[in-house]
C-alpha cells in the first residue's frame, strides 16, 4: 500500500508511518484504516460510513492484490488475465502494424494504376473510378466481394471491409497489392490479373493459415 501511495500519490506522506514499519506482528501493533489515511493522507483505501453504503473500499490495484493474497484460485485468474490482456495487446499492435504497412504499400499500388490506366484527359469521376476498380480487384482476390457488396451486407459496421480483416489477410493484402502494380507496369489486362491476384490470395492463405495452426500447437504444448 505504501509503494502504491509513493507512485500515484504526489501528497502521500510516508514519513508519518515510518514509525509502525517495524511493529507489525507484535501482540500490540494494531491499525486501523481511517488511522492509516489520517497518518499518511492515503487515497488509495478509503471508509465510508453507512448502514447500507458503508464499507471498506480500496482502488482495484489494492483490491486485487487483497484478493489474491486471500485466494490461490483468484491470484491465478489475475496472472491468466494479465497474460490473456498481453496476447490480445500484441495481436492488436501486430494488426495496427500491419495496417499501416498495407495503406504504405497501397500508395505503391496507386502509383501504378496513375501512371498506367489514368490517362490524364479524365475527370476526376472517371479517374476516382479507375482507383475503385482497381481497389475493388484487390477485395475481390482476396475477401470474394466488392467494398459495396461488403457493405451492402454489412450495413450497421462503421469502415470498410478492410477495416474488419484479420492480420493474415491485412498481409496478405499488403502482398496484392504489390504484385498488382507489378503487373499494372507489365500491362497485364485487369481479367488476367484477377485470376492471378486470387491464385495468389488462396496460395498464401493456405501457407499463413498452415503456420498459424502449428504456433497455435507449440503453445499448446508449452503450456
Amino acid at each position: 500500500m505504501t509503494l502504491w501511495e509513493e507512485l500515484n500519490n504526489e501528497k502521500f506522506k510516508p514519513t508519518d508511518f515510518e514509525g509502525f514499519r517495524s511493529k507489525p506482528g507484535e501482540n500490540a501493533f494494531t491499525i486501523s484504516t481511517k488511522k492509516w489515511v489520517e497518518l499518511t493522507n492515503a487515497v488509495g483505501i478509503k471508509v465510508k460510513s453507512g448502514r447500507f453504503q458503508g464499507g471498506t473500499f480500496a482502488h482495484r490495484d489494492i483490491a486485487l492484490e487483497f484478493a489474491s493474497r486471500i485466494s490461490a484460485e483468484i491470484k491465478l485468474y489475475i496472472i491468466k488475465e494479465f497474460q490473456r490482456l498481453k496476447i490480445q495487446e500484441t495481436e492488436q499492435l501486430e494488426w495496427q502494424g500491419k495496417r499501416l504497412f498495407t495503406k504504405l504499400n497501397y500508395l505503391i499500388h496507386t502509383e501504378a494504376v496513375k501512371e498506367c490506366l489514368v490517362p490524364t484527359n479524365l475527370s476526376n469521376a472517371q479517374k476516382n473510378m479507375a482507383y475503385a476498380s482497381e481497389a475493388d480487384l484487390l477485395n475481390v482476390a482476396l475477401f470474394g466481394k466488392t467494398a459495396s457488396e461488403w457493405k451492402n451486407a454489412n450495413p450497421n459496421l462503421d469502415g470498410n471491409i478492410r477495416d474488419y480483416a484479420n492480420t493474415i489477410e491485412l498481409a496478405i493484402l499488403s502482398n496484392l497489392e504489390f504484385l498488382n502494380s507489378k503487373l499494372i507496369y507489365s500491362q497485364i489486362e485487369q481479367a488476367k490479373r484477377i485470376v492471378i491476384l486470387n491464385k495468389e490470395a488462396n496460395r498464401e492463405k493456405e501457407l499463413f493459415n498452415k503456420n498459424s495452426i502449428k504456433k497455435i500447437e507449440r503453445l499448446k504444448m508449452n503450456n
